[in-house]
């Protein structure tokens, strides 16, 4: 196991965290200023639509790149808000990652589409094209990307600005059938009763297996901001009995820290 704590109160527990497990805190690993990027603001789209595709993409940087090759590709992915089929779009550092596997990431975007549809066509439109070959492939070693769908969003399709996300994937043990994903979305689904600071939460099954790594369950919680994150660990009686209802169930887990820059 290997432990690297950030000055800013990171100590994490996190929910379905099996014992073995990997915990970084990325912007000092790699010396990344919050600030070191230029602030973004991207345009409030609302959708018409009530169901809501998420997509959630986790970069690698190379160890030792330029600040600059990675401002410009955190704007580059940022000012594809622009684009016609984005509802709403971030992108940055990961604020911190825990990992029950040797996977690790350094920096993660987070984007909203009204379908599948959409989804597509961002992913081939000509400026998401430019930036992935010009500011992206060339600083990244590794990446991996999670597709689901929400029937009904439960909040702001944007999420503001200082908010924090933590995103949760899972990995199902080899063998085992629909019914487990049912119980897990069970788990899941009832998570907001049982911590208030929660304003938001999303769920689903991958339907992009190519990229996921074998990650096919994914959960997103918003919190007003760091604080209310490590408010996610305090109940320490709930998160065990949560881990104890998929223990038998989950080979490996993928948590993602992440805030919105102001």
């Amino acid at each position: 196991m290997t432990t690297t704590t950030s000055p800013s109160r990171l100590h994490a527990r996190t929910n379905f965290l099996p014992p073995s497990r990997l915990h970084v805190s990325v912007s000092r690993s790699f010396n990344i200023r919050r600030n070191s990027f230029s602030p973004f603001i991207s345009p409030v789209k609302i959708s018409t639509k009530s169901q809501i595709i998420e997509h959630v993409v986790l970069f690698k940087v190379k160890p030792d790149t330029e600040e600059s090759k990675i401002t410009a590709m955190i704007n580059g992915l940022n000012g594809l808000s622009s684009l016609d089929p984005v509802v709403y779009i971030t992108a940055g550092p990961v604020h911190r990652i825990e990992s029950s596997s040797s996977l690790t990431f350094t920096h993660m975007l987070h984007s909203r589409y009204s379908s599948k549809e959409d989804l597509n066509a961002y992913a081939v439109h000509p400026a998401h094209v430019d930036v992935v070959r010009e500011a992206v492939r060339p600083i990244v070693e590794d990446s991996m990307a999670v597709d689901w769908i929400v029937d009904e969003l439960d909040g702001a399709v944007a999420v503001a600005a200082g908010s924090a996300m933590r995103v949760k994937l899972l990995r199902i043990k080899d063998g085992l059938s629909d019914e487990v994903s049912d119980a897990l979305f069970e788990v899941i689904g009832g998570l907001k009763s049982k911590f208030p600071v929660m304003s938001q939460i999303s769920y689903g099954k991958n339907f992009s297996p190519e990229r996921a790594k074998g990650f096919s369950i994914a959960s997103l919680a918003v919190v007003a901001g760091v604080i209310e994150l490590d408010d996610l660990d305090v109940n320490s009686e709930e998160l065990d009995s949560q881990k104890e209802r998929v223990k038998d169930t989950v080979d490996s887990v993928l948590v993602i820290d992440y805030v919105i820059q102001p």
